[in-house]
């Protein structure tokens, strides 16, 4: 790949969009009582809502970050020891916090430690990790017009290994499908996502697909970077997101757009999608100039994992806390916003509070100066 001399100049939408996608991944994961729009909850299986954009909207926002901090020249062994390194610590976060709080509180009001044996060791920050890792090294090594078909070779692979590796019928299915299959042997069922049974929506299969997605992130952002702050850069980005959208469905019949697989349907609709949002942010931002939210959204962008980890951990915290029998998280959304707004709307102004807490967290930490670099 070759490298760039002049430091890249930053593009407040790219900054914005990443931020955005944290405020929003936030309120989807932290609902109050009361039960949550339709669209702020994951589609149950074959599906898609709004919710089921925002991971792979953030892991497109990796994606981007990259083509800023490895079109830097940097010597080989630091590039490698950096990329590895990284990725080893947001992995390693990501197990610590599905075993925090370390222990658990029995019926009987005593507290016994957390076996480790039980500790999930996929999840979010896990692929973040390892599609980071991938991403990184096709970026540092290959031709943006090599990256496009690593990326197409990565979904259709993931297709591939689905339909001739699982028994048949189950390709597209839960519990028997390839990925499962494959987590339950490797990982093991004590160390998967304990509230389905088996199957894992952050199981190691689907990191191939997801990785396409931070490949797109990191093109886009390379194709910004050249075509520069101009209606036309808007226009090509509306236009291949239009493209993969269509693409999507027209796949769709017999590639069924699923997040909890990642299929490559649902790679193709959310880049297409994260194109369009993209392309829409900047236009607003780096064209018409409008700043509304500019800082705000700039500022979450900056520390998105440190935000990300603190609003996991708060929440189980706060459910440690009994109230009447509940969790304390549970309590506030039953007690103080159901009041006011039952059902839906409710439950999202507890976790539109929340959220806003956590960004509080944030804001004290960027006034600080402090910015969580792994």
């Amino acid at each position: 790949m070759t490298t760039m001399t002049a430091r890249p100049e930053r593009f407040a939408s790219l900054d914005m969009f990443r931020g955005a996608t944290i405020f929003l991944m936030i309120v989807v994961n932290t609902a109050g009582a009361g039960g949550a729009f339709n669209q702020l909850q994951h589609a149950p299986w074959i599906g898609f809502t709004l919710a089921d954009l925002i991971y792979p909207s953030f892991l497109f926002a990796v994606g981007n970050a990259m083509s800023f901090a490895l079109t830097r020249p940097m010597p080989e062994h630091v590039f490698l020891r950096r990329v590895f390194k990284r990725a080893a610590l947001i992995f390693l976060l990501g197990v610590l916090m599905y075993w925090f709080p370390f222990v658990t509180h029995q019926t009987d009001g005593s507290w016994v430690a957390k076996p480790f044996a039980d500790t999930r060791l996929t999840g979010v920050l896990q692929r973040i990790a390892l599609c980071y890792l991938l991403g990184a090294l096709c970026a540092r090594y290959l031709k943006p017009s090599q990256l496009v078909m690593v990326a197409i070779g990565l979904v259709v692979a993931h297709w591939a290994i689905l339909v001739g590796l699982s028994p048949a019928g189950e390709a597209f299915g839960r519990y028997r499908n390839a990925g499962t299959l494959l987590d339950l042997r490797v990982i093991g069922l004590n160390h998967l996502y304990k509230k389905d049974h088996g199957f894992d929506p952050e199981g190691l299969l689907g990191t191939l697909p997801a990785t396409a997605n931070v490949i797109a992130g990191y093109l886009t952002g390379l194709a910004i970077q050249r075509w520069g702050k101009h209606a036309a850069t808007v226009g090509r980005l509306a236009a291949i997101g239009a493209g993969l959208v269509v693409v999507a469905l027209l796949l769709s019949p017999m590639l069924p757009i699923g997040k909890k697989l990642w299929t490559g349907s649902f790679v193709a609709l959310t880049v297409g999608l994260d194109l369009i949002l993209l392309g829409a942010v900047l236009w607003l931002v780096e064209i018409r100039g409008v700043r509304v939210g500019r800082s705000f959204l700039q500022m979450l962008g900056r520390n998105p994992l440190a935000i990300y980890l603190f609003s996991e951990l708060l929440v189980v915290v706060l459910e440690l806390v009994h109230v009447d029998g509940k969790g304390l998280y549970t309590w506030v959304g039953l007690n103080a916003f159901q009041p006011i707004a039952p059902g839906p709307v409710g439950s999202l102004l507890c976790a539109l509070a929340y959220t806003l807490i956590c960004c509080a967290f944030g804001w004290v930490l960027d006034r600080k100066g402090i910015i969580l670099k792994v």
